[in-house]
């Protein structure tokens, strides 16, 4: 009896380090994960594949493996359904398999850390170590060549390793663990292997002990040996991970927001033109104040993007989403601020793209498959939004106490160098604007103040106003004329009108874009709009709305802030001083001897009409070099996204020389049509030929300089000369329809100069 229960005892051995080994990678991988329900499915997988190997070892080999992947199969659907069902994610069993199969892999890379156990981020380890228990098993039980059975378990085990990365602390404990684990499996007798008997049966007594001592002696050296290889090896490739971590998920892209969702604050004005558009359904429930009417009154910010980055033509999200689960990541709140926690219940109806609206800052989600942003705390759906999708998030809302506000201090250094950063090419006099600003009040909340102070009182909102927010809009909303079109716009050039004066005063400010409802009911496109955000220490991100109240005249703003023009008016030019009167020519001497009254009067009229001549033909000659110069110069020099620019240039110079000029707040697809009625015209004037040919290629054109100036750096050398060849053409071809006395004024005029020259500074 005792023989057969040590026999047992050595049998189980090596079956139960396999397990060992194998779960052991569970517990490293486990270390990113929400909760321990990851742990259990992976001891499970070990356990059933080792399990199953034992109990069919008595069948032939080709047999094992169908019938382990069967009952792999069965675990690993059971374990789906277990981590669909604990969070919550809709679907039947099918569907959710045929998900988690597809996006399995990327999105466990990408999955913010602590990762839920869902059925995407689940699958992958259940099955890697169902399969490296059944390989293992049988190369180690069946062939009884333990140490190469080891070789899947420690596969597994580097791989959950490399996978955790530097997202955990070392995983030292666990190592030792596994090396003593293994070292007792090597250390342990086991019985023959399958089909053979004992090879030591014929030997003498004598010679048998001998050689049982020296299989003992060298399974010994080799634990031995094992061991203090790990231990010289160890603190080496410790130092070398810590020094030089290497994470996997540098690698795989995580989900990415349409081009859309990179700057939605352009959609401001295009809701604005609809504004009964039904974007959404919002139920919101937030613990009522000492005073319930007010709470019911107050308005719901429902945040959508929020925009960090500037670089004087766009406003963009720059956030890294990474996949999430229900629970989102907690932040620290503010030291100086309440939070307050709200639930919604929000269903899609018409919004669309990838950005999933939520109160500011959220901290749980259902119903929707969600990526998030810790740094801007907004999320996204990488599947997109569709009608219909309803889901419920609960935030945590702060709210600064304001009574610190005037005293608080902005942050400073590399940690919010991103929200200060201020793009080359401010506008001179807003630059000016924002110095008096800052002068005439010192305090950091007193500056925002100002800024908001000035923008509503001198601005009016206007739903019809065009989209833009680059220097040149923002340039036209502060100070173009009032009756031409500025001093007006929607919420977009509000908050980025206040936002580049605000970094300008030396304030961390950013963009929010989202809707203000007051939280029941039906959100329409009217509802969106844009505010500013300022970081102060010690009560984070502040909102400031610098929108005027309804019932307000703005004043001008040439009552607190004239700008210096460009080029004054003609009405400021200076007036013409006048001449002094030409004093009478004094009297020939009457006794100057006659014929010597030097060079003749033809003479003089020939020679300085030649020379006069010959100034201008070198002036004329200098012009048209100078203008072939900057002609190429905009064509050919530079990289393919100035080229384009400069081709543009081209087009919109010649439309000033043809007396059809463009403001420089009208977008681009404006100005090809503008560019196409021109041509139109010119035609009709001189041939009576009204047809609109060469009108796309300005469109196309017009479509090169979007996207250099929504995707930088993306144009290309085919592009940027495709640019100037249409550029090219359309000069040629609007400069031929031009009377020909206007056609040799066209090569030498100087104002293309002039204003490159200006642009230059």
């Amino acid at each position: 009896m005792v023989t057969v229960a040590v026999r047992v005892l050595r049998a189980a051995v090596l079956p139960l380090v396999l397990i060992g080994l194998t779960a052991l990678a569970g517990v490293v991988l486990g270390r990113v994960y929400a909760g321990g329900l990851l742990l259990w499915l992976v001891v499970g997988a070990a356990t059933g594949s080792v399990l199953v190997s034992v109990a069919a070892r008595r069948l032939p080999s080709w047999l094992v493996a169908p019938v382990s992947v069967a009952a792999m199969a069965g675990w690993t659907l059971w374990s789906l359904r277990l981590a669909a069902t604990r969070a919550e994610v809709p679907g039947g069993l099918l569907e959710v398999t045929a998900d988690a199969a597809r996006n399995g892999i990327p999105r466990l890379l990408t999955a913010m850390i602590p990762v839920e156990p869902t059925p995407d981020t689940v699958l992958v380890p259940v099955v890697a170590a169902w399969l490296a228990g059944l390989t293992g098993a049988e190369v180690a039980l069946r062939t009884g060549r333990v140490l190469l059975g080891y070789l899947p378990a420690a596969g597994l085990y580097a791989a959950g390793l490399y996978v955790v990365g530097p997202n955990a602390e070392p995983a030292v404990g666990s190592t030792l663990v596994f090396v003593a684990v293994a070292a007792l499996g090597l250390a342990t007798p086991t019985g023959p292997a399958a089909g053979g008997g004992d090879p030591t049966a014929d030997l003498t007594p004598r010679v048998r002990a001998a050689v049982r001592l020296r299989l003992a002696t060298s399974a010994a050296l080799g634990v031995v040996l094992v061991v203090g290889f790990v231990a010289a090896l160890g603190p080496v490739v410790a130092d070398q991970v810590r020094g030089r971590p290497v994470d996997p998920r540098r690698y795989v892209e995580p989900p990415q927001v349409q081009t859309l969702d990179e700057n939605p604050l352009i959609r401001i004005s295009g809701w604005a033109l609809h504004p009964e558009q039904k974007l959404l359904d919002v139920s919101t429930e937030r613990p009522t104040g000492t005073d319930p009417a007010a709470d019911t009154a107050r308005s719901v910010r429902i945040r959508l993007a929020v925009l960090s980055d500037y670089d004087g033509v766009t406003w963009r999200v720059g956030a890294t989403y990474r996949n999430a689960g229900r629970i989102l990541p907690t932040a620290n709140p503010s030291r100086d601020s309440t939070v307050r926690t709200v639930r919604q219940q929000i269903s899609v109806a018409e919004l669309s793209g990838r950005l999933l609206p939520a109160v500011a800052t959220p901290r749980e989600v259902s119903g929707a498959r969600v990526a998030y942003d810790p740094a801007s705390g907004t999320l996204i759906r990488p599947e997109g939004l569709t009608p219909g999708l309803r889901y419920a998030v609960t935030s945590a809302e702060e709210r600064p106490d304001s009574n610190l506000l005037a005293t608080a201090n902005v942050p400073a250094g590399d940690e919010v160098a991103r929200v200060l950063r201020v793009a080359d090419g401010v506008p001179d006099p807003m630059r000016r604007l924002a110095t008096q600003l800052a002068e005439e009040n010192g305090a950091p909340y007193a500056r925002a103040s100002a800024i908001e102070q000035f923008l509503a009182e001198h601005y009016r909102v206007a739903a019809d106003a065009p989209s833009g927010h680059a220097y040149p809009n923002l340039g036209f909303f502060l100070f173009g004329p009032r009756n031409g079109g500025g001093q007006e716009g929607t919420s977009e050039q509000f908050a980025a009108a206040f936002a580049v004066l605000g970094r300008l005063s030396g304030l961390p400010t950013r963009v929010v874009v989202g809707f203000r409802t007051g939280g029941q009911g039906p959100v329409l496109a009217g509802d969106a709009y844009a505010w500013p955000e300022v970081l102060f220490d010690g009560l984070g991100w502040v909102a400031f709305d610098p929108l005027p109240r309804p019932d307000d005249e703005p004043r001008p703003v040439e009552e607190d802030f004239r700008p210096t023009p460009e080029d004054p008016p003609p009405s400021e030019a200076p007036a013409p001083t006048a001449e002094p009167s030409a004093s009478p020519e004094p009297a020939a001497a009457a006794d100057a001897p006659p014929g010597n009254d030097g060079i003749s009067t033809p003479v003089l009229v020939a020679g300085g009409s030649g020379g006069l001549l010959l100034v201008v033909g070198a002036l004329l000659l200098t012009l048209l070099a100078m203008r072939r110069s900057l002609t190429r110069a905009r064509l050919v020099r530079g990289d393919p996204g100035q080229r384009i620019a400069g081709a543009w240039r081209e087009v919109t110079d010649a439309l000033r020389l043809a007396g059809r000029p463009v403001g420089d707040d009208l977008a681009a697809t404006e100005v090809a049509g503008h560019a196409r009625q021109t041509l139109a015209d010119a035609r009709a004037g001189t041939t009576g030929d009204d047809t609109t040919a060469d009108g796309p290629a300005v469109d196309e054109l017009a479509a090169l300089l979007n996207q250099v100036g929504f995707a930088p750096g993306a144009a290309t050398t085919e592009q940027a000369a495709h640019a100037a060849e249409l550029a090219t053409t359309y000069v040629a071809t609007l400069r031929s329809a031009r009377p020909w006395w206007r056609r040799v004024i066209w090569s030498v005029h100087p104002t293309p100069l002039r204003r490159a020259r200006r642009s230059s500074r």
